[in-house]
Parts: structure tokens; C-alpha cells; sequence
């Protein structure tokens, strides 16, 4: 039997931390937020795999991170 295990976590500013530098982290990939600053962990090693999984009418702008 398969055993499944779900964490959310609240990332927010008011601590100092980035919903986008987390998610750019996770992903291994290089985000800009809507502010202009840039987290770059394009160089992340250990990320075996990173997606966008979307249903098949959303729009195609939500497939760029």
C-alpha cells in the first residue's frame, strides 16, 4: 500500500522570504517577481526533474514560471 504524504508550507514576506526565489530554488530555474529582482538558480544542482503540469484549457500564458 502506497503511503502519500502532502506539506504545505506559507512562505511570506513579512520574514524575509520570496514565493518566487522558493519557488525558483525548487525548480532549479532563473524568476524575476513583479518587482524586478531576480533569483537565479539556474546553476542548482540535485533538481532531478521540474514541470508545469496544466489542464488542457488553461491558458498559455500560465506554462512560463
Amino acid at each position: 500500500m502506497a503511503s502519500y504524504h502532502f506539506h504545505v508550507q506559507i512562505i511570506g514576506r513579512k520574514h524575509g522570504r520570496s514565493a518566487v526565489r522558493a519557488a525558483a530554488y525548487r525548480a532549479g530555474d532563473r524568476l524575476a517577481d513583479a518587482r524586478g529582482a531576480v533569483a537565479d538558480y539556474s546553476r542548482r544542482r540535485g533538481v532531478a526533474h521540474a514541470e508545469v503540469m496544466l489542464p488542457e484549457d488553461a491558458a498559455p500564458w500560465l506554462a512560463d514560471r
